[in-house]
């Protein structure tokens, strides 16, 4: 295979990866409406380019952590669709046992060290991580993936300053998606540009268009690169929006209507497939297979899913304390 076939593969592929994570939160917003799902729900439509490309670049021993609207993130590393189905249904079968729901999504065998409902939360855990593998000098890198919003937390500071004075192998990824929930990112931050936050720590960084997810796959792996080979942690802000509200109570009063129109026309998943088609890579009968498997994928994931058994009573105090393997 020459390299422009492979690259043509690659964009594929990632196009592929971006529906699959699209139409499944469009499913998880009808299973919503319907009271199938239950609880807080967190949506990434409009961020699918983060979650594709930013974990590109990490290998399967490379650990990853997340934060509450994490779906995306999950299912790029590679946790099954069915146990993040019914992880949300409340079923035995989800990646934490039903315990966590939408907002904490877990999978250790794929290093996915979750979902956190806290902002900022998984900050000092990748740390902590990172700190771990240098010290069994595992040639491992940690990524965290957090919003801009955790940018005005403690330990968003406490944890790159540390990351940066012990050359710990993390790479800060910032979704800056121009919202804290309600509050527009200048209404909330002197400094709007974060990357010059982790640069007053030393950190590279880069600021990187969070729409286009051959740019944020190609800041990720020189990010991933330059922390493995021993640079140092790196920062990437991955500016990109979220097209719905913050969560599904959300009323998404604090938005101009064409700010989220302007928004839209950089749709990362249609920007990624017009330039395919523009290449001639991508036809309108290739575009329906895709969408055709990731619905198959999607239907069968949910049916297994709904059907699989709830926790029983007795083991309501299970897992209080841990139990031996």
């Amino acid at each position: 295979m020459t390299a422009s076939s492979q690259e043509e593969k690659d964009r594929l592929e990632l196009l592929a990866e971006m529906l699959r994570i699209r139409r499944f939160e469009e499913r998880s917003v009808e299973l919503y409406s319907s009271a199938a799902i239950r609880g807080f729900l967190h949506l990434c439509i409009g961020e699918e380019a983060v979650a594709v490309g930013g974990l590109q670049a990490l290998g399967a021993d490379d650990a990853v952590v997340s934060t509450y609207r994490e779906h995306g993130h999950a299912l790029a590393r590679g946790v099954a669709m069915q146990a993040v189905f019914a992880e949300m249904f409340g079923r035995t079968t989800g990646c934490s046992r039903g315990r966590g729901g939408s907002m904490h999504l877990f999978d250790a065998s794929r290093r996915f060290y979750g979902g956190n409902a806290i902002v900022a939360g998984g900050i000092p855990v990748a740390v902590g991580l990172a700190l771990a593998d240098a010290m069994q000098r595992r040639p491992l890198v940690t990524a965290c993936l957090f919003g801009d919003g955790a940018a005005a937390e403690g330990e968003f500071h406490e944890s790159l300053n540390l990351a940066a004075l012990w050359r710990l192998p993390v790479v800060f990824c910032c979704e800056n998606n121009q919202y804290a929930m309600g509050t527009a990112l200048a209404r909330s931050h002197a400094q709007t540009d974060l990357a010059l936050r982790a640069a007053s720590y030393g950190l590279r960084y880069w600021a990187v268009d969070g729409m286009d997810v051959l740019a944020v796959r190609d800041a990720a792996r020189l990010a991933v690169d330059t922390a493995r080979a021993g640079g140092g942690p790196c920062f990437l802000e991955l500016r990109t929006y979220r097209f719905r509200a913050h969560s599904m109570y959300d009323a998404d009063r604090y938005r101009d209507k064409a700010e989220i129109a302007r928004w839209r026309e950089r749709d990362p998943v249609e920007l990624l497939a017009s330039a395919l088609v523009a290449e001639g890579v991508l036809d309108a009968a290739r575009r329906a297979v895709l969408e055709a498997e990731v619905t198959a994928e999607i239907d069968r994931a949910v049916e297994v899913a709904e059907t699989a058994p709830l926790e029983p009573v007795e083991d309501l105090t299970r897992f209080v304390r841990s139990e031996a393997s």
